[in-house]
């Protein structure tokens, strides 16, 4: 019983350190040029669960705007933004991070949204839906949902 117990506290404990590592949207930190140079957990990402992320409507939806010819299964690949296939060729995680983050920081006329961001959104106000939001939202990736996407789209290679 006192092992269980000292287990589950190390596990709880070590749960909390990762959670104290975790960069909040509104600490994120942004060069002059939009990247974010230091991951947002500190804690690699994982291609697979990134991809995942890319193709799911749900999450990130990548592929509502962007092709991506290595994932010639995925339906309906879309002609918004530009093509992501050779992204790890020619960006580097940092301005990954800081597109995925918050798009416009790097290019101010996207209409991409930031998916990493919970406050100053410009909204419709109640005349429109009589819904509008208050206050700081929930981003729509988590910071190592963010990781994940990078780690994916830096193994987008043209070769």
């Amino acid at each position: 019983m006192k092992l269980t117990t000292i287990i589950c506290a190390a596990a709880f404990a070590a749960g909390a350190a990762n959670a104290a590592d975790v960069v909040a949207p509104s600490d994120a930190s942004f060069t002059e040029y939009g990247e974010i140079e230091q991951s947002l957990t500190g804690v690699p990402g994982n291609p697979e669960e990134g991809m995942k992320v890319a193709i799911d409507k749900g999450l990130g939806n990548c592929v509502a705007c962007h092709k991506i010819a290595q994932l010639p299964d995925v339906p309906f690949h879309g002609e918004v933004g530009p093509e992501l296939s050779w992204t790890g060729e020619v960006r580097s995680e940092a301005e990954l991070r800081g597109i995925l983050a918050n798009a416009k920081m790097m290019f101010p006329d996207t209409v991409m949204p930031a998916f990493y961001k919970t406050s100053g959104f410009i909204r419709p106000g109640n005349g429109y839906t009589g819904k509008a939001a208050e206050g700081d939202i929930e981003p729509i990736l988590s910071a190592q949902q963010i990781e994940d996407v990078v780690a994916f789209l830096m193994t987008l290679k043209e070769s």
